[in-house]
């Protein structure tokens, strides 16, 4: 499938006139993003689905800015210097039988993996790779996992399974009630698709966030929860926080209920399991507060509610890093966090869709990917048989300059057309109120 069928797919899933497509030019062959998988082409109709939406013409869309910002991690720096994105306890590792994936870049998660290997803090990358080598895969997996630090055994995509999640819509797109009025609508106008919108950001990491700054991006009032005692690194915030309030709150509080009370939307990205145990599930949200927008993005899909996961262990356990290896062995990675930058474009696409849908019809409405679902898509599109050569970009011209809280920072500048983003705020730094 390419980016043009799939656009049209996705179009379709959102409920859109097959019309505004009429004029539409794809052009997800030309993001150069260099992989054997066809990650420019999902990632340039990810991007397509989001400005359509907002109203904009996909034709338009610059696939050198689309690569620069799926890959903004790499065009950030504070005060000029590049951080360090990736710990030094996630990686692909050699086993006894095989290779896994760990992901150690939160503390809890690498003291978790230290401790299931006896490993002290000080330890360096040759001893880690000592001890996982005397270990079967299927035990070094289990060791990790047990003590709550995340791992993966690197396996061969299975085509059978791949061909029946993509059976399943990539957004999946339901109304929970009926009733054809809720709560009454705000006021609300603007020059942007979603001023006066209220979005509550209950997500971490990449792709919940891609999602709510995309939101912002089209003048939503984005106020990002955290709890307080889960402190996320500098870099990963405002690689992804721009135009966004952003406040530490327990969310068993009463104070979340109230926020939730007052939210057009809210987007979860935590652990259906993690849900389940703080009231946040999409059922009890619909239940207590009638007629809100609810989006929920998980790594693996519902039907594994106690697994954690990012997009790196993901592209590990669902094949593409076996497709991505240079040498047929050693495994390989894509060359931007593509599942996670898809994952926010679309599901900010289909919020946008259904905010404007609850406004004319009413009802309460819930929406749900996963990296999971979006990596069997990408197994589904053709690949290429070799790499194609590498081409030069003038990041320069997709980059945007800001200080924040007395740092200079450099961030990408948004992949949809036309538009520029607001600077990032201090992490937690805003009060949990509208």
């Amino acid at each position: 499938m390419n980016a043009g069928s799939l656009l049209s797919r996705i179009w379709g899933e959102l409920g859109g006139d097959p019309r505004a497509l009429d004029d539409v030019t794809a052009s997800g062959n030309a993001v150069p993003l260099r992989s054997r998988l066809a990650i420019g082409e999902l990632a340039w109709t990810s991007v397509a689905a989001a400005t359509l939406v907002a109203g904009g013409d996909p034709s338009v869309i610059d696939p050198e800015r689309v690569s620069v910002a799926y890959r903004s991690d790499r065009a950030l720096t504070i005060d000029g210097t590049a951080p360090p994105v990736w710990s030094p306890f996630s990686g692909f590792w050699e086993t006894a039988d095989g290779w896994i994936r760990t992901h150690g870049n939160y503390p809890h998660h690498a003291a978790a993996l230290r401790a299931a290997l006896g490993l002290t803090e000080a330890v360096d990358a040759d001893r880690l790779r000592d001890v996982i080598l005397g270990l079967s895969a299927v035990d070094a997996v289990s060791a990790i996992t047990s003590t709550g630090g995340l791992a993966v055994p690197v396996i061969a995509e299975d085509p059978d399974a791949d061909a029946r999640l993509r059976q399943q819509p990539l957004l999946d797109i339901r109304r929970l009630n009926s009733a054809s009025t809720l709560r009454m609508p705000r006021n609300v106008s603007g020059p942007l698709p979603l001023s006066g919108m209220r979005v509550l950001d209950l997500t971490r990491v990449i792709a919940g966030p891609v999602c709510t700054r995309t939101l912002a991006l089209l003048g939503a009032d984005v106020l990002r929860i955290d709890p307080p005692d889960l402190p996320e690194p500098e870099w990963q915030h405002v690689d992804t926080g721009h135009g966004k309030r952003t406040a530490l709150l327990d969310a068993r509080s009463p104070r979340m209920q109230e926020l939730l009370a007052g939210a057009d939307a809210v987007v979860l990205g935590y652990r259906p399991a993690a849900l389940d145990r703080l009231g946040l599930t999409p059922e009890a949200l619909a239940q207590r507060h009638p007629g809100l927008v609810i989006a929920q993005l998980s790594a693996w899909g519902t039907d594994r509610p106690e697994h954690a996961g990012f997009d790196s262990l993901v592209q590990a356990e669902s094949g593409i890093a076996l497709v991505e290896s240079a040498d047929g062995t050693t495994p390989g990675a894509l060359p931007a966090q593509a599942l996670d930058h898809s994952a926010g474009y679309l599901l900010a696409a289909a919020i946008t869709t259904l905010l404007r849908r609850r406004e004319v019809e009413g009802g309460t409405w819930f929406v749900h990917t996963s990296l999971r679902r979006i990596a069997g898509e990408l197994l589904g599109m053709p690949r290429r048989a070799r790499l194609d050569p590498a081409v030069p970009i003038d990041e320069a011209a997709h980059i945007a300059r800001f200080v924040v809280a007395g740092h200079e920072l450099t961030t990408s500048r948004p992949a949809l057309p036309g538009r520029e983003f607001a600077a990032p705020r201090p992490w937690g730094g805003d009060q949990p109120r509208w």
